[in-house]
């Protein structure tokens, strides 16, 4: 079984930026994703890498903001995400693919964001 790992989540202020860092281990990194949930809401996905060269998927509330990429040479998946906002806080996860768009097989423990006003 794959192991994926989060990291660089923290607290800032509205306006400030964040970069998040997952290792993945096991599994592949060009089609892996990052999602969120914040406390009493359904998981969403954030931003996505489709596999094949094809562009990033971006949710549209942080289209603009956000931008995922990989290193192949570290299997590393990046978000980095700027001007972030109250609404951005949540728990951030990243999954992996074992194979590009037959869903996501595993998922890391989360990292969190806390963003103030």
């Amino acid at each position: 079984q794959a192991q994926v790992m989060e990291s660089g989540g923290g607290s800032v202020q509205a306006g400030g930026s964040l970069t998040l860092s997952c290792v993945i281990s096991g599994s592949r990194s060009d089609c892996a994703g990052w999602f969120r949930q914040a406390p009493g809401e359904d998981r969403e996905t954030v931003a996505a890498l489709p596999g094949g060269g094809a562009p990033p998927w971006y949710n549209g509330a942080v289209k603009g903001r956000f931008t995922i990429s990989h290193d192949n040479a570290k299997n590393t998946v990046y978000l980095q995400m700027t001007d972030l906002k109250p609404e951005d806080s949540a728990m951030y996860y990243c999954a992996a693919q074992g194979q590009c768009g037959l869903g996501y097989d595993d998922w890391g423990q989360g990292t969190q964001v806390t963003v103030s006003s």
